[in-house]
């Protein structure tokens, strides 16, 4: 593979599996719009969020073995399709409940690329690479959430909020050009893989059984799911708890996305001194302090909005180094069932966010609580799941040596 070719393709995954948290991103500065032109309230705009969610989560269980069976570009160009669709639907919805049908559409045709991309970086680079490549595909993801908000704060502003889903259709239908033209097919159609329930239900609950891809899946989607508690609580707490204008609140949540990737990227140089297993757990514990500072701060009432930016900044920054580190030991055991594994690695994330968000949007009670101890509860999981882990391998070793020394005398 040539740098070219390199460049090329990590661009074209990252812009495929930032497409997802695009349509999440962008459209949160005009919630205040949404909700007055909707006749209906934030809170109720909020599950529109949760129903992308939903998508997310439920969408990837069926792409997962589709792109193990039929490759990885055909379900990419066909998902690609629906989403362009789809974000020309949310344009014209007439309510919020329609609102809400449509971007579970959207996410239903979002998602193919979260599942591919990291599905073609398991086929494509080897073991010892897939941390940095998953590192790098953070760098072009990133983009995604700095610059989104920021676009929509100005398309809401200027042309109104229907206009950001005809922009997202716009990108959506460049990125389906780059695929068809620029993207090579990394796995081709593989008919030893059957799509009966039963098969898939099999191939799943192999994946299931690998104690490492449940270890780092579930405790990374916990850690993840933080990041969409503030995304769902953000909006209220930035423009309506500490009076941020739609703009401002744009450029905000760009100062928290470029924690995420400067995480992402300091993750890089990490890992030339330190194993993912050690990275993760450290860092796991530097995400629970910033957590539970921000839930201190929330209950006694001592936060600024300068305050909150630099404790979630500091939140970011952690998941930007833990995402990646997550996700490269999760697919790490997978050769045949890779598809299956990306489907259910974003499933989980995708789920716990989705009910991350729901919960933060059902607690609402015009204070930062709902958001903030959503967040330190959940990442106080994650860190529990890798210390166990830690526990086990340990003991695991202990015995071994205990075992060895036994039979030596």
């Amino acid at each position: 593979m040539t740098k070219k070719q390199y460049r090329t393709i990590i661009l074209i995954l990252g812009a495929l599996a930032a497409l997802g948290p695009f349509a999440i991103d962008m459209y949160l500065p005009g919630f205040p719009a949404i909700a007055k032109d909707l006749n209906t309230d934030i809170a109720h705009v909020g599950l529109s969020l949760t129903s992308y969610f939903i998508g997310i989560a439920a969408g990837q269980l069926i792409y997962g073995p589709l792109v193990d069976r039929f490759g990885r570009k055909k379900p990419l160009i066909i998902g690609l399709g629906i989403f362009v669709l789809a974000a020309l639907g949310c344009a014209l919805a007439p309510s919020v409940e329609w609102l809400i049908g449509l971007r579970l559409l959207l996410a239903l045709g979002g998602c193919v690329g979260m599942v591919a991309s990291r599905a073609m970086v398991r086929d494509l680079f080897s073991l010892k690479d897939i941390p940095n490549v998953f590192s790098t595909l953070m760098l072009v993801m990133g983009v995604a959430p700095v610059i989104a908000p920021t676009i929509g704060g100005y398309v809401t502003a200027t042309l109104g909020w229907h206009f950001i889903f005809v922009v997202l259709a716009a990108i959506a239908a460049a990125v389906l050009l780059a695929v068809i033209r620029l993207l090579p097919e990394s796995k081709g159609a593989d008919a030893s893989i059957s799509l009966k329930p039963q098969f898939i239900l099999r191939d799943f609950g192999t994946v299931l059984k690998e104690r490492t891809f449940l270890t780092y899946a579930v405790s990374g989607s916990l850690a993840a799911a933080g990041m969409f508690a503030y995304i769902s609580g953000s909006p209220f707490v930035f423009m309506e708890y500490f009076g941020l204008t739609d703009t401002q609140y744009g450029w905000a949540f760009g100062l928290n996305a470029a924690g995420y990737i400067s995480g992402s990227q300091f993750n890089r140089l990490l890992l030339r001194r330190q194993t993912s297993k050690q990275i993760t757990l450290k860092v796991g514990f530097i995400q629970f302090l910033a957590a539970s500072a921000l839930l201190f701060g929330a209950i006694t009432g001592s936060l600024s909005a300068a305050g909150t930016l630099i404790l979630l900044f500091s939140f970011m920054f952690s998941l930007g180094i833990i995402n990646p580190n997550a996700s490269a030991l999760a697919m790490t055991p997978f050769t045949k069932n890779t598809g299956s594994a990306s489907a259910i690695l974003g499933s989980l994330q995708m789920g716990t966010g989705a009910l991350a968000s729901a919960v933060v949007s059902y607690l609402h009670n015009k204070t930062m609580l709902p958001m903030t101890g959503t967040m330190a509860l959940l990442t106080t999981l994650s860190l529990l799941i890798l210390l166990s882990a830690r526990l086990s391998t340990r003991k695991a070793y202990i015995s071994a040596q205990l075992c060895e020394v036994k039979a030596q005398s």
